[in-house]
């Protein structure tokens, strides 16, 4: 179910601070709790918050901490792009997203301001979180100052930003238009959208875009001489007392602000005059510039009036104040609580907030998930329950690290196998934290278990013809005795193979480990975070030549571990034919296990014998099997035989740069996981990972 939505702005001063208002006030009044989430904000100096959090918190009283609605500042952003650390970013964006989600009914998402970056690059950021959230899209888009053709292709083009990217836009607001441009606008963004997307237009509403004196005064860096209490005075037009009185009186306009020398004590009484007289429209303020102090007759006056309105003094000259003035963008902040209700209203008065809403209920979720979501929720799940897991391999420099990592992570419980003079030794070379408390070291020969598992391993294969000393040579073996450690339920499972051959790490889980109930082989597959999904490889480390009744297994195992791990699965069953063209041994053994698997498991989606192309890209696979439910959106790729598998992998990998978690084997008793030689302490760190999660399901 969905519980969040995107607010993404198609360019600077579109107004999504009234989209999140609005939003707000609508999700409140169906939920009891909803989050609000800046993934970034511009940069503050002192102890100043965001205004759009600060505004949001306050005005609703979310119960939230500020730290708790944003993820970095636009500065922290750009430090960990410039050393591309990207998804490191994206990866703290869905944990402070994900807390907020789970503390709440629905969760507000409100993209970047367009404040410093480029706006395709800033677009490209949007896409990439909302993507990685997984979660739908609202784009507003501002009209003023815009041709219609120049709002048109602005508008498709930060849709088709989005869609592009299997992002789903569920609603599009045009903001600020002129009221007679109103349907036209409308008319165009019907034809430009497909009917599913809900649209509205917003007419432009010049209270609500022009600033409040608050705003001005924090801008020309003024001090205020009078009416503090009215600095939330919604302001006009910008209007400059030069000439005499009588004449500038006739250009004063509602809500205008007045800007004068500070010497113009004319210009200055004669527009508080006009401000309580019912013949001159009411003014918001006035600005004395120059520096130049006010005669204490004046001030005497002006201090006997019962309505004062602001007047604010700067040093600066008169033309200099007025340039800045007219550059100061309009922004709703958490005092100025009459723009808020403004937002609110103008919000419901144009938004088609019944198709929104239905919108917001009706979207169920995309059913891809990213890979940076994918990690995130494997360390999040392997945090739940803590499993202990052992390493047979400390003499390796790549396993110490990644355990480092894994120990500061607290996910796991760890043992290594090994000489603890060697391991010290090592871990003060690498120069790396390792708590020897919380991380158990053995050595094997030396350990009070090793009679204990050197009997048993006599007892389970005697049959077989192993003597006791053969069994004691066998237990020295780390693989046999980190086996024997899982086998006993010592440790929950086993991670090796960075430095041993895969026969070698499960020759001794095949022996007493053994198959669990239903699985006659064991099979291996690899989770392929590819650019913007995660897709499932089978089997490409174990089985050589699978016949049809393996591979059907191979692929039903496949289809579980990927539901085990948050991956509906739809799978394809490759060969180099398509459908029911090819011809030969080769696919029509692939053909007879999907025959199986459609037998055995009605309830999975599968399509095969299927080539590769037709499986993964949506327009292929519309040609080659239009009918078919999986063809184009396969995720779990199921190939026929060991030497296509292992090196479609590989070619993946290196080709794309795409991160291969695994091999995680599928078929065992209890979790035993083999490592590739040419592993990272990524691979590793994942890898344990992933037998943590595996020993949960135990």
């Amino acid at each position: 179910m969905n519980k969040a939505v995107y607010i993404a702005a198609s360019d600077a001063n579109s107004g999504k601070s009234m989209m999140s208002l609005g939003l707000m006030q609508l999700l409140l009044r169906k939920k009891p709790k909803v989050g609000y989430f800046r993934p970034i904000i511009d940069n503050l100096s002192g102890d100043k918050k965001d205004n759009h959090i600060n505004t949001i918190l306050n005005y609703f009283k979310i119960k939230c901490s500020y730290e708790d609605c944003y993820a970095f500042t636009r500065s922290d952003l750009i430090d960990k792009l410039n050393d591309d650390r990207e998804d490191e970013v994206i990866s703290e964006i869905i944990g402070k997203y994900k807390v907020l989600e789970e503390q709440n009914d629905f969760v507000i998402v409100e993209g970047t301001d367009f404040s410093d970056h480029g706006a395709i690059i800033e677009m490209d950021l949007n896409v990439l979180i909302a993507k990685n959230l997984g979660i739908p899209v609202i784009i507003i888009s501002g009209g003023l100052h815009k041709t219609l053709d120049e709002f048109t292709q602005g508008l498709r083009l930060t849709y088709d930003l989005f869609v592009n990217k299997d992002v789903k836009v569920i609603s599009v607001v045009a903001n600020k238009i002129e009221y007679f441009n109103i349907d036209i606008i409308i008319k165009q963004m019907r034809e430009h959208l497909p009917i599913d997307v809900s649209i509205s237009a917003i007419p432009i509403n010049r209270k609500l875009n022009n600033p409040t004196i608050k705003e001005l005064l924090s801008k020309i860096n003024a001090t205020v001489l009078f009416g503090n209490e009215f600095l939330n005075n919604i302001t006009g037009d910008i209007k400059v007392g030069a000439m005499q009185l009588a004449n500038f009186l006739h250009h004063l306009t509602p809500d205008s602000v007045v800007v004068t020398p500070a010497d113009r004590s004319d210009i200055l009484l004669g527009t508080l005059q006009a401000n309580i007289s019912t013949n001159y429209p009411s003014v918001s303020g006035v600005v004395l510039t120059g520096g130049i102090e006010l005669n204490k007759s004046v001030i005497k006056l002006i201090e006997g009036l019962e309505k004062i309105i602001p007047i604010l003094w700067v040093k600066e000259g008169t033309f200099a104040v007025t340039t800045k003035l007219g550059n100061v963008r309009s922004h709703i902040y958490a005092e100025n609580v009459d723009k808020i209700k403004m937002s609110i209203n103008i919000f419901e008065t144009h938004v088609d907030v019944t198709a929104l809403n239905e919108k917001l209920t009706s979207y169920k979720g995309t059913d891809i998930v990213t890979p940076r979501m994918f990690q995130y929720n494997l360390l999040k799940r392997a945090k739940e329950v803590k499993k202990h897991i052992v390493l047979p391999e400390g003499n390796d420099d790549r396993i110490l690290v990644a355990a480092s990592q894994l120990d500061k992570a607290d996910v796991v419980r760890l043992t290594i196998l090994g000489k603890k003079e060697l391991i010290v030794a090592a871990v003060k070379r690498l120069n790396i934290s390792f708590d020897f408390e919380s991380i158990t070291i053995i050595n094997p020969i030396e350990s009070d278990y090793f009679d204990d598992f050197s009997n048993t391993l006599y007892e389970l294969r005697k049959h077989k013809g192993l003597s006791p000393a053969m069994a004691d040579d066998l237990m020295a073996d780390v693989s046999y005795f980190g086996t024997m450690m899982v086998y006993k339920g010592l440790v929950d499972g086993m991670v090796s193979g960075a430095a041993h051959t895969t026969q070698h790490t499960i020759k001794p889980a095949l022996q007493f480990i053994k198959t669990k109930p239903g699985y006659s082989v064991v099979s291996s597959i690899f989770f392929m975070c590819l650019e913007d999904r995660v897709s499932v490889f089978g089997d490409c480390a174990i089985n050589p030549n699978p016949t049809a009744e393996e591979l059907a297994e191979i692929a039903i195992a496949s289809a579980e571990s990927s539901i085990a791990f948050g991956i509906d699965p739809k799978i394809a069953m490759l060969s180099y034919s398509s459908g029911t063209s090819g011809k030969g041994e080769d696919v029509d053994t692939v053909r007879k296990a999907t025959e199986i698997i459609k037998q055995k498991r009605p309830d999975l989606k599968v399509e095969g014998p299927i080539q590769y192309d037709a499986a993964v890209d949506p327009f292929i696979g519309k040609k080659k099997l239009p009918n078919s439910k999986v063809a184009g959106q396969a995720n779990v790729l199921i190939f026929p035989d060991l030497n296509t598998g292992n090196n479609t992998y590989k070619a993946v990998q290196r080709e794309t740069g795409a991160l291969a978690i695994g091999p995680m084997l599928q078929g065992l008793n209890k979790p035993v996981n083999d490592l590739s030689r040419g592993c990272t302490v990524e691979d590793i760190f994942n890898t344990i990972i992933l037998t943590a999660i595996q020993a949960q399901a135990k």
